[in-house]
């Protein structure tokens, strides 16, 4: 025996290709045993039960929204699907409880690889494309809502934002644009045209330059669209001029809140009045301002079709505002020739200088600029951020300086002041939640809290004063006073920026003034995070610059800035 294995070794030896040969086979073997043992186990389904598994699994599976999104990603646990069902809509509603639960019958590789299939199936079922269309930036093809996103935007991000608010439509432009309609108002152009890859989807297409990649929303449900999405805005006496105020008006005997908002959301207008049996559809003009509300008594008129609702009469309209989008002040770009001065938007962090950008570009139809580089603004839509502050080419400049020399580069100045408790808890959030996020409770209870607003609440004064001593021109615009009065705080600063613009477009600003910027109230604190030695402290603050503003005969402060 040890002869025959001597003879067996130096044969190997001898001939490598031979031993090589033979381990090869020997672990495809193993391979093959292993594989098989793998799959003992696994229930035989029927072709019936593998059907219910597919119509299941595409109702329940997640999919993510307003993230990185990728199609057929994404598949969690099913035990989260009564959860989807409520976040996404009658989109991912199972039919059935029990047939959503068949999901977790089958296990390993092959159930992961049928959920990934099902997933894009479904998703290539929801929505059907429709073709590549000419946009025009002054006469949009949809004319819904709309939001940029230059780093992550993909398709089905585009589309699931658009669903969720009901639209029919979802159109794609530029790889990072995405705009919502019920209607397409435009022409179809060649395939060609639309040849921009997705921003956050390689290999997928999302438009062109002024093209639209345009889908229709095949599942969305004309419930989707009731007055539950639309915004209540009051009483208002009817207008001088009705058939130019509001040019479109419909005669219904059995009127609701519901079938008024309908007919101008599908008229593409942004606001619904109800005059008793009659509905009108226009848009916020100087006409019809929506500035002088009545007391409400004065339209409440039961609604004929509707037992706990006001129609208005036909004096006092009810008004609601429609999830359409008032396209007439969204139109932005670069100014034509280098500006001859440069303006500083200026505010201490936290005091709302991204929410003034945004109403400052819808006024002006420019960009603004920034003292330092944003990318997260410059990928939700502020262009003008990559461009260096000095280049002259936007409306204005964010900063958030507060030395003599960075401020004497600047030839007059916007400076936004705020309640200096709600400014520091904004920043505070901002800095470790993002734009939009909030700061987690361990940092609100911690020592970040305490040293954040000791090392800040000097600066929140000594940026006023600074800015109010070595500043040239300064407009000083207090936060609380462009949330009341928009539109006279707004168009105070844009008088100051030189730009003519039209009353209209103001109104359109006032109904599209929160932006995508606006942080929800959902996740307020339920305590008060100021000490009475914080209170104290900022207190002074306020009195000083409340002096230093009267000192220059400025409104001072407003009273609730006082505490608490």
């Amino acid at each position: 025996m040890a002869k025959l294995w001597f003879k067996f070794q130096r044969c190997f030896r001898r001939k490598p290709v031979r031993f090589f040969t033979f381990l090869v086979l020997y672990l495809t073997a193993g391979s093959l045993v292993f594989l098989h043992s793998g799959f003992v186990g696994q229930p035989a389904i029927s072709q019936s039960q593998a059907s219910a598994a597919v119509g299941v699994q595409a109702e329940g599976a997640e999919l993510p929204f307003l993230g990185d999104l990728h199609l057929g990603r994404g598949f969690r646990d099913m035990g989260e699907a009564s959860s989807i069902a409520r976040r996404y809509g009658p989109w991912f509603r199972g039919k059935d409880g029990s047939e959503r639960a068949k999901l977790g019958d089958y296990g390993g590789a092959w159930s992961r690889a049928l959920k990934g299939r099902i997933v894009r199936e479904k998703e290539e079922e929801r929505a059907k494309y429709i073709g590549c269309y000419l946009d025009d930036t002054q006469s949009r093809a949809l004319r819904g809502v709309s939001f940029f996103d230059y780093k992550k935007m993909t398709i089905f991000r585009c589309q699931d934002n658009c669903a969720e608010r009901g639209y029919l439509y979802a159109g794609l432009e530029f790889g990072a644009e995405c705009y919502c309609g019920h209607k397409i108002q435009a022409t179809n152009v060649s395939e060609a045209e639309c040849d921009m890859e997705c921003k956050g989807e390689r290999g997928s297409m999302c438009g062109g330059a002024n093209r639209l990649s345009v889908y229709r929303l095949q599942l969305a449900q004309e419930s989707a669209r009731r007055y539950g999405s639309a915004v209540f805005r009051g009483c208002f006496r009817r207008p001088d001029n009705l058939s130019l105020a509001l040019p479109v008006t419909a005669a219904m005997p059995n009127m609701s809140v519901d079938k008024c908002v309908d007919l101008c959301t599908e008229k593409e207008y942004p606001l619904a009045a109800l005059a008793g049996t009659a509905c009108h559809c226009g848009f916020p003009t100087t006409r019809f301002p929506l500035h002088e509300r009545e007391d409400e008594q004065l339209c409440a008129q039961k609604c004929s079709a509707e037992e706990f609702e006001s129609c208005g009469t036909p004096r006092h309209f009810i008004v609601y505002q429609t999830q359409v989008q008032d396209n007439r002040c969204m139109d932005r770009r670069f100014l034509p020739a280098k500006s001859k001065q440069l303006v500083a938007l200026a505010s201490f962090p936290g005091a709302g200088n991204t929410w003034a950008r945004h109403l400052i570009e819808l006024a002006t139809g420019f960009y603004t600029g920034s003292y330092y580089f944003d990318g997260s603004l410059y990928n939700k839509g502020f262009k003008g951020e990559r461009d260096h502050w000095r280049s002259g080419r936007t409306i204005c400049i964010k900063t958030h300086e507060s030395g003599q020399k960075e401020i004497e580069a600047f030839d007059a100045a916007i400076l936004l002041i705020r309640n200096p408790y709600k400014a520091l808890m904004a920043e505070f959030n901002r800095k470790y939640g993002g734009h939009i996020g909030f700061a987690a409770h361990a940092h609100w209870k911690g020592k970040e809290w305490p040293e954040f607003v000791r090392n800040y609440a000097p600066w929140w004064a000594t940026h006023t004063l600074d800015w109010l001593r070595f500043g040239k021109k300064v407009l000083v615009v207090h936060f609380e006073d462009l949330k009341r009065d928009l539109f006279v705080q707004l168009g105070r600063m844009v008088s100051l920026l030189g730009v003519a613009v039209r009353e209209d477009r103001l109104l359109c600003v006032e109904s599209q003034k929160d932006g995508n910027f606006k942080r929800s109230g959902l996740r307020k604190l339920e305590y008060d995070p100021y000490t009475a030695d914080m209170q104290k402290v900022i207190s002074a603050y306020i009195k000083m610059v409340d002096a230093a503003l009267k000192g220059r005969n400025l409104t001072g402060v407003p009273d609730d800035y006082y505490p608490r």
